[in-house]
């Protein structure tokens, strides 16, 4: 009853004033009439606070997104359902859902009676325009009797997470150099390199077609074995994110930082659907295996919470992806460089690897009078870059990575473009 007397609304406390004021009038004015009207003032709200706090609802409430991972910009549905678990009907119900800053103000939603065991669902829509993990809850249920004056406040523990990802733009088809590169198993757009029937045997997985059976090993071994008849060669390729602080300009949804985090996850999705064995390697030590079933979605959650870091270091980076280099492709997404910074990323070339560096001249971002002598540093650190084994794609603002990806294509159109890029360069140096 103590609880319920707190929570009486500003309506009912001034019921209780007006009874307090009608009372005292009514003895100083000695009229009973006026003391009858005090007792009914006073009366209403604390059988409203009885009535209110005598309500042992029992309420389950679920909460559901629609989707759970929506991409920067787009919109999600969350919706509510709450059950009357008991066998008295609810009175109406003010829900009020606790969100972040970033997903905007707090939805408030009026549920009308609910009968015993009878089931209601609200939805509400939010919007964000920074990618990230954001925690949606605990549900807020206000509960009042008829006449608003008294309201009792009940929570839900239960709390979830809206996933914001990196906008992801679809990429023309073209064949990368490196493609064929790589160690594993057998893909079946290998080039053979051991004849036309490598009989090497392996055991028997779950889902191998039977009539790849290599009956005489089967035989030898006491173990059902099957033919890798088609090489063991597949394409491999690891994206390297760089996250200096110092290296990228900007803040917000528009800063370069965020166009190489959006620039790596759709390099990501399109590498696993052109069905690379994919690795993300970032600055910052975070190091991913996306080979296996879910590995795009496991990117693009990383991708959601990366953040730049005040202590990087060109070296540490390359060392985490010498760590374990497979060869096949590195695709780089790296922010301002210096020339000793671009040599140092000579390392990442062993084992065979392809390299290609998306130089981001991140002080177009923020346009400031040092400019000229800016670019004349990124175009000589994007010169070093292609001196130290790398194909180099400057980018500056405004340009679009499905505009800039036919560039990174093997065979004659990326080699003259960086034959191009490279006499661009050494132009402006002299």
């Amino acid at each position: 009853m103590r609880e319920a007397l707190r929570g009486l609304t500003t309506r009912g406390r001034s019921f209780l004033a007006a009874a307090i004021a009608a009372a005292v009038s009514a003895l100083i004015l000695g009229e009973r009439d006026l003391l009858r009207v005090a007792v009914l003032l006073a009366v209403l709200p604390l059988l409203a606070a009885w009535y209110v706090g005598r309500s042992r609802y029992k309420l389950a409430c679920t909460r559901s997104l629609e989707p759970g991972r929506a991409p920067v910009g787009s919109s999600a549905r969350v919706i509510l359902r709450l059950q009357n678990m008991s066998r008295l009907p609810t009175g109406t119900m003010l829900l009020e859902d606790r969100l972040p800053y970033a997903l905007g103000s707090r939805p408030r939603v009026v549920l009308e009676r609910l009968g015993a065991q009878q089931a209601s669902s609200v939805a509400y829509t939010v919007r964000a325009d920074v990618r990230g993990r954001y925690p949606i809850g605990p549900l807020m249920v206000r509960l009042t009797d008829p006449f608003g004056l008294c309201e009792l406040t009940r929570s839900f523990p239960s709390v979830d997470r809206l996933t914001v990802i990196p906008q992801v733009t679809a990429l023309p088809r073209v064949r990368l150099a490196g493609e064929y590169a790589g160690t594993g198993e057998s893909r079946a757009r290998s080039v053979a390199v051991h004849g036309e029937d490598d009989a090497a045997t392996r055991e028997y997985r779950r889902g191998d077609d039977l009539r790849r059976v290599h009956w005489r090993s089967t035989a030898r071994t006491g173990e059902l074995m099957v033919r890798r008849e088609e090489q063991p060669w597949e394409s491999r390729a690891t994206v390297v994110l760089d996250t200096r602080v110092y290296a990228h300009r900007g803040e917000g949804p528009t800063a370069s930082f965020e166009w190489a985090v959006s620039a790596a996850a759709s390099i990501a999705v399109h590498l696993r659907e052109a069905g690379y064995k994919l690795r993300l390697v970032t600055g910052s030590g975070i190091d991913i295996d996306a080979s296996e079933t879910g590995g795009e979605g496991l990117i693009l959650d990383t991708l959601a919470d990366v953040k730049t870091e005040q202590n990087g270091d060109v070296s540490v980076l390359v060392e985490h992806v010498r760590r374990r280099n497979d060869g096949g492709l590195v695709i780089g997404l790296f922010g301002a460089l210096t020339v000793a910074e671009a040599e140092l990323l000579s390392g990442l070339r062993g084992n065979g690897a392809t390299c290609i560096g998306f130089a981001i001249d991140s002080t177009t971002w923020v346009p400031s009078t040092a400019g000229a002598e800016s670019g004349r540093e990124h175009a000589a650190a994007s010169l070093a870059l292609v001196r130290s084994g790398w194909k180099s794609v400057p980018v500056t603002h405004g340009d679009t990575l499905p505009a800039l990806w036919p560039s990174v294509a093997r065979g004659s159109q990326g080699f003259a473009y960086r034959a191009a890029m490279a006499e661009t360069v050494s132009g402006v140096n002299r």
